[in-house]
């Protein structure tokens, strides 16, 4: 191990290398983030994938709109809707429709619930290999490395190759093993660096992607009906959200260059792996945690509005001043994301007789957008963001805090697999933006005359 006081000394050196005025970022009017000065998206692609709808630009204005969510130029809101009048399970419908672009027939629908189905159990080597030995103790890269993995199982050929039939075989077997891939990756951290029992089940090929999940990781292998339609639908809420976020690009990025796209989900998955992207809701419930924990009482409205109020002056929280479940790159009014799942939060906290902790929620919700804007008043409108209610949906499903993150990836993988192939269909350039230079020029000093 390397000394502390020379990295010390050395991480200085590049702290002193690397430093930017933040003024030269205006100076030469570079975009950070990709985002324009009124916090709109860059524009670097197009897509028909889905899109987050936020506001509308009109002469020049940026005007907020109540917030919307295509998929395919279909609101989500709708296809939801459509699931729970029909009381099946929707992602794998949602999962159909961001590859193909319509909307499956009966016939189709079950045909495709098949084909996922059929990549749902793992081999013997690879689970071994790939999953069992030497886990991390981090899912997502246990996940990644897994993917990594299937490189070498792959058993179509040439993994390598780009014709899109390749492509969408890949894709498909990615979206239909992810689910049990993550389940096993828990299972193994908590037996090799837990303690545990390695308990480890079959998937059923015929259930959905939901039931599979809460099968998995479950001790008896048992749930609700309640509990599995409410997980199908954060897997819906959470499966694409534009080619703009981050884990996306990603995606473009990576494939443009033309690797293979075990590669290219690998990279995905480990730029959603970041707390600025999916672990923002581990950072919701850090933060619910500590509201319960340092009030005298978390059911009376008064205290913890005062708490909230000392976490936006940066003297409680992590010290960032954010409340985090609120603000949103592109909603300001409303995530329908958000409100969709509290929905199904309420009646998931009735049954599970949790409505004291769902009022704190909600109650950080309502509350919450005051307390920052009269801090920021210049700040746009601020609205609960998904974050908000996921993770108190996964506490109340009983799933383990280290999947929150990965029943993201999970759900995302197929968004992750569309945007890919509709990189490759448009046969776009490699994706590569410039950055501008700003050291100063100087002479070769021969070793000899250094000092």
């Amino acid at each position: 191990m390397i000394d502390s006081n020379w990295l010390k000394e050395y991480a200085e050196k590049v702290r002193k290398a690397d430093a930017i005025d933040p003024a030269l970022y205006r100076k030469y009017g570079v975009k950070r983030g990709l985002r324009n000065d009124d916090g709109t998206g860059v524009l670097v692609g197009l897509t028909t994938i889905g899109n987050v709808h936020g506001y509308v630009v009109s002469e020049g204005e940026k005007q907020a709109v109540p917030g919307q969510l295509f998929y395919r130029g279909i609101n989500v809101a709708d296809l939801v809707a459509a699931d729970r009048r029909e009381h099946r399970y929707g992602y794998e419908e949602a999962a159909y429709l961001l590859l193909f672009d319509d909307l499956p027939t009966a016939r189709q629908l079950a045909e495709w619930k098949k084909k996922l189905g059929s990549y749902r159990v793992l081999s013997d080597g690879f689970k071994e290999n790939a999953i069992f030995s030497n886990p991390s103790k981090d899912i997502m890269n246990s996940i990644a490395r897994a993917v990594l993995f299937a490189y070498a199982f792959d058993d179509t050929g040439n993994p390598d190759d780009l014709a899109l039939e390749k492509c969408l075989d890949q894709s498909i077997e990615m979206i239909g093993a992810l689910p049990t891939i993550a389940a096993y990756a828990y299972q193994a951290k908590a037996h090799y660096h837990g303690g545990a029992s390695l308990m480890i089940r079959n998937p059923d090929p015929n259930k959905s992607t939901a039931e599979n999940v809460l099968a998995l990781i479950r001790e008896d292998g048992k749930y609700t009906k309640l509990e599995s339609e409410t997980l199908d639908l954060a897997l819906i809420l959470h499966a694409e959200h534009g080619g703009g976020n981050n884990s996306s690009f990603v995606t473009h990025v990576v494939t443009s260059a033309f690797t293979d796209i075990y590669s290219s989900i690998a990279a995905s998955i480990l730029s959603l792996k970041g707390s600025r992207h999916g672990g923002a809701n581990l950072r919701v419930m850090r933060q619910m945690d500590e509201i319960k924990q340092k009030t005298k009482d978390w059911r009376n409205a008064k205290q913890v509005v005062a708490y909230l109020e000392k976490i936006a002056d940066r003297k409680a929280g992590d010290g960032t001043g954010l409340i985090y479940g609120l603000g949103h790159a592109v909603y300001t009014i409303s995530d329908p994301r958000a409100q969709l799942l509290k929905r199904k939060a309420r009646e998931l906290a009735k049954a599970k007789g949790r409505m004291d902790e769902m009022r704190l929620f909600e109650l950080v919700e309502s509350e919450g957008p005051a307390i920052i804007k009269s801090r920021h008043p210049r700040a746009e409108d601020v609205c609960a963001n998904v974050d908000l209610y996921s993770g108190f949906v996964y506490e109340m499903l009983g799933i383990p805090r280290d999947l929150y993150t990965p029943l993201f990836a999970i759900a995302r993988c197929v968004s992750w697999c569309a945007h890919r192939m509709e990189e490759l269909v448009n046969k776009g350039p490699i994706i590569r933006p410039a950055y501008k230079p700003l050291y100063r020029l100087r002479d070769y000093v021969p070793l000899k005359d250094r000092k």
